[in-house]
């Protein structure tokens, strides 16, 4: 069993929860995820199965969508509504759409983001939310994040439901403190839903709760290797280069017998990872460009 199956995750098991639980229900032990959810969150939580762990790097790095609620009013020391709540509450009456959206002027494009002290971020070699549990200074380095879309849905009652579609990296827990902070009234995140993450979404997910009841369900929502990173430009090789690429050596130019689009014309893309497949269409590996129309295996799948 090899390839992706996307979990749509219910808020309260961690990640890490969830990877156990696949391998138990799927039996194969090597299965991971392509990007954390907080216990808090919910949604598209893909887990990478078998030969598919060596992909994990080129879907966490893939931007993600969300659908959450920002509470005014009050702040946790988590920055969402599993910590610990500070005693003082800020009225929110006079908070006004316009107000928010004016606020998340500040929060749109590329810019500098705090994790949340309560996060995996390493401060000196240490987990921050070590640091945080044991009452230590726990402020991790800035990171710079993208934010391509973030609306304002609606504006009611102190609740704010924000539509995101971010980088790898994002913290939306961060970005309803900074979001309080910058209003006055302090903020927490209420509750967060991933949408998107990685290509996926959650028409490709299967409930967690689906998947324990009828671990049968899983075959059917299982993405096989060969349908996997179909957005990245592809090379088909022949029988000598798709028998190079499988030991790991450079492809050249003359193994290639059709390139799929995105790797038309003579010269091989500089900035993208590309798909090797045999004349099966069967994915081999992911390469990188090299020096002319030389392609070196950098993940090798079989």
């Amino acid at each position: 069993m090899n390839g992706v199956l996307v979990i749509d995750k219910p808020s309260g098991p961690t990640s890490h929860d969830v990877v156990a639980r696949g391998r138990r229900l799927l039996g194969v032990k090597r299965v991971g995820h392509t990007g954390t959810l907080d216990p808090l969150a919910s949604g598209v939580l893909p887990l990478v199965v078998g030969r598919a762990t060596r992909l994990a790097r080129f879907f966490s790095g893939g931007e993600k969508c969300y659908d959450a609620v920002v509470r005014l009013g009050r702040t946790t020391n988590t920055f969402d509504a599993l910590g610990t709540f500070a005693e003082t509450t800020t009225p929110v009456d006079d908070v006004t759409h316009e107000d928010v959206d004016r606020a998340l002027e500040n929060f749109r494009g590329t810019l500098w983001q705090t994790p949340p002290p309560f996060s995996a971020k390493k401060i000196g070699g240490v987990r921050a939310y070590e640091l945080a549990r044991a009452a230590k200074p726990a402020e991790p380095k800035p990171a710079e994040v993208t934010v391509h879309r973030l609306t304002l849905e609606s504006c009611a009652a102190g609740a704010l439901r924000l539509r995101i579609v971010c980088s790898a990296g994002f913290y939306v827990r961060s970005l309803a403190h900074d979001l309080g902070v910058r209003l006055g009234c302090g903020a927490y995140l209420e509750s967060l839903r991933r949408t998107a993450s990685g290509g996926f979404d959650l028409a490709d997910a299967i409930p967690l709760s689906t998947l324990e009841a009828d671990p049968a369900r899983g075959l059917d929502a299982f993405v096989q290797m060969d349908h996997l990173l179909t957005h990245l430009p592809a090379a088909v090789l022949s029988s000598r280069g798709s028998e190079r690429a499988a030991h790991g050596n450079t492809v050249m130019g003359t193994d290639i017998v059709q390139r799929l689009p995105g790797l038309e014309g003579p010269a091989v893309p500089d900035d993208a990872p590309v798909r090797l497949l045999d004349d099966a269409g069967s994915l081999l590996a992911i390469a990188r460009p090299g020096p002319g129309a030389f392609l070196h295996p950098v993940v090798v799948l079989i």
